[in-house]
């Protein structure tokens, strides 16, 4: 079932609600079958940025432009796109054959045909065997590998998903969120996922897009974007960073790379404010430097090797290249 990978661009992509202005102007160029996640909190454009290369939302300004064609006026219907949605928006009346099979029965395709390729789908999801039940009958986690087989069932160029992951516990979570990855690979088209995890982002993504307030603030590997947040909303939204104002400037400095020390070579002398144990590691807030706070997240082992109270003075230090400068 592989497919050729297509290449997906917008420009200068704009969605008005009324005077409210949900995406500001935004441009990105898809690498062709990566798999993208778009991220950030609620109310930031995400999913109206995708509703829009979906077809399901009007665009306000600028363009969409998909395998070199424009279709930003293009109906969703006739788009190489395919998109699944948060609650799955299954048809409670139909069985799970002729809900992956329902859109080629919308184009008109025989019975035969369209059920022969419903089942090739339930094949890819691992679902053959439900086929004959009704969504009633199933989990949630089959739920979702059903709609993903019914999204997946127009050979589109890209699939667009709406926090497909949301509606799941922790445990199915964390397993759908590697069959997603998995099948991905296999079909070698491109993913555009939106979510508000930054986890899920990280786990999954060869890019991750960084938004707020309808703009990007920053796209780029998992790796690098974590690593190197460019603004101060990436590093805090990003989590993992401290966000430090110096007489010269501001930081984005790691959690992990802060460590205690009782030396000369403190940079920064602050009060104990916090201590949560994580398992593997132990949290700690402090308060110094003009009031500011830091976070250190310590290995357990070196915590309670030399144990720190709640109001104590300690001294914080990090090395040079666990700290780099904030555009803003």
């Amino acid at each position: 079932m592989d497919r050729t990978a297509t290449d997906l661009e917008i420009a200068n992509l704009t969605k008005r609600y009324g005077d409210t202005v949900a995406v500001d102007s935004i441009s990105h160029r898809f690498a062709a079958g990566s798999y993208v996640c778009l991220l950030g909190p609620s109310g930031c454009g995400k999913s109206s940025t995708l509703r829009m290369i979906a077809g399901h939302e009007t665009v306000s300004d600028g363009d969409i432009v998909l395998d070199g064609q424009m279709i930003a006026q293009v109906p969703a219907a006739k788009r190489k796109t395919s998109m699944m949605f948060q609650n799955y928006a299954l048809f409670p009346h139909l069985t799970v054959l002729q809900n992956v099979g329902f859109s080629l029965k919308m184009r008109g395709e025989a019975s035969a045909a369209r059920d022969a390729a419903a089942r090739e789908m339930l094949d890819l999801v691992d679902m053959r065997d439900f086929a004959a039940r009704f969504p009633s009958m199933l989990s949630g986690g089959q739920e979702q590998r059903v709609a993903l087989a019914r999204a997946l069932i127009t050979k589109p160029s890209v699939l667009l998903l709406d926090e497909p992951l949301s509606a799941l516990d922790p445990f199915l979570r964390d397993r759908m969120r590697a069959e997603l990855r998995r099948f991905q690979r296999e079909l070698g088209i491109t993913f555009i996922h939106v979510t508000h995890s930054q986890t899920e982002a990280m786990a999954l993504a060869d890019e991750v897009i960084v938004m707020n307030a309808g703009t990007i603030q920053q796209a780029g590997p998992p790796r690098e974007v974590y690593a190197k947040p460019k603004t101060a909303f990436v590093a805090q939204f990003l989590g993992g960073h401290n966000v430090v104002k110096l007489a010269d400037g501001l930081i984005s400095l790691r959690r992990d790379k802060v460590q205690l020390t009782t030396g000369t070579d403190a940079k920064v002398e602050a009060a104990v404010t916090g201590i949560e144990f994580q398992g593997a590691f132990v949290s700690l807030s402090a308060r110094g430097m003009g009031d500011q706070d830091f976070h250190a997240l310590l290995p357990e082992e070196a915590f309670f090797a030399s144990p720190v109270s709640l109001g104590q003075t300690i001294g914080l230090t990090w090395a040079p290249e666990a700290s780099h400068r904030l555009t803003q």
